[in-house]
Formats: structure tokens, C-alpha cells, sequence
């Protein structure tokens, strides 16, 4: 067996002589320690093509159009502006964005109109109302990843990496 010479947290070994067979090998058994570890399921974000990016990106735009810098003298002025600065479009970011949750049937093509159709068919529940959504769907599938694929060809230039 080896082991990294400094490493004290894989150290936790025990050779089991009375455990082999006919065969001359004993078994080792090694305790590695697991770090438990947080990892979040959920996000703040911004639906993309949404009335809330417009107005996020308005907002941000008068933030930056209202940035004074006239009386940038020294490095702490500078520093105060850009504090002030990021400060301020975090707000806006907190304003405008919703806490959204990360689950594995979460879909990143899903976009509003798929949201939008959804409620009316459950509304109504009509057969008229589920193929419009199914076809929304459908369509919104298509070209989240005729994007992606797009994307990853120009990006890459070859087309070997869309085998995965």
C-alpha cells in the first residue's frame, strides 16, 4: 500500500491476517473520511427574454448613466465609486431576479410561453389547449438545442464534440 507521506487523513488502515483464504493476499481495509458537503438547490435568476431582463437591463443602464465621476481624484475615491457602484446593481439584481430551485427535472429550455401555455390548459383542461402546449414544447425543445448545437460547433469548430 502507499500512501502520500504527509497524509495523516488516509492513515486509518487495518490489515485483517485472520480474513485470507488459500490464497496468501490478506485483505486491507482503508477509512477515507467524507467531508460533508452544502450544496445548493437554488439560484437567483432572470428568465431570459423576460419582461424582468428588460427591466433589470433599463435599470442597470440608468445606474450607469447616472454614475458619477467627476470628482475621482484618488485610488479610496475610486474605489468608493466602484463599491457604490456594484452595490447598487446588486440591488437592482435583487430586485428583479427570483429565488428559482434546482432539481434534477429542472429544464433549461422551459421558458415562459411553455409557463404560460401550461396554466391555461390546466385552467381549462381542454384537448385543444394540452396540443397547443405540447406543441409549444416541442418547438421550444427544437430551438434551445438547434442554439446549443449551433453554439458548440461554431465554438469548438468541429463537429466530433456534439457526440456526447
Amino acid at each position: 500500500m502507499f500512501l502520500h507521506s504527509g497524509s495523516n487523513k488516509l492513515d486509518c488502515h487495518s490489515i485483517h491476517l485472520e480474513w485470507h483464504l488459500s490464497s496468501d493476499h490478506t485483505p486491507l481495509m482503508i477509512t477515507i473520511p467524507i467531508i460533508k458537503e452544502h450544496v445548493n438547490s437554488s439560484k437567483c435568476s432572470i428568465g431570459k427574454d423576460s419582461e424582468e431582463e428588460v427591466s433589470f437591463i433599463k435599470d442597470v443602464f440608468m445606474i450607469f448613466r447616472n454614475l458619477n465621476m467627476s470628482n475621482i481624484s484618488d485610488l479610496t475615491s475610486l474605489d468608493k465609486i466602484i463599491n457604490d457602484l456594484a452595490q447598487e446593481i446588486e440591488y437592482t439584481w435583487e430586485k428583479h431576479s427570483k429565488i428559482v430551485k434546482i432539481t434534477k427535472y429542472s429544464k433549461s429550455w422551459w421558458d415562459g410561453k411553455c409557463s404560460h401555455d401550461l396554466e391555461i390548459y390546466r385552467i381549462t383542461r381542454s384537448l385543444e389547449d394540452w396540443k397547443t402546449f405540447q406543441r409549444i414544447v416541442k418547438i421550444t425543445k427544437r430551438t434551445f438545442f438547434n442554439l446549443k448545437i449551433q453554439e458548440i460547433v461554431n465554438k469548438k469548430q468541429g463537429s466530433w464534440e456534439l457526440m456526447n
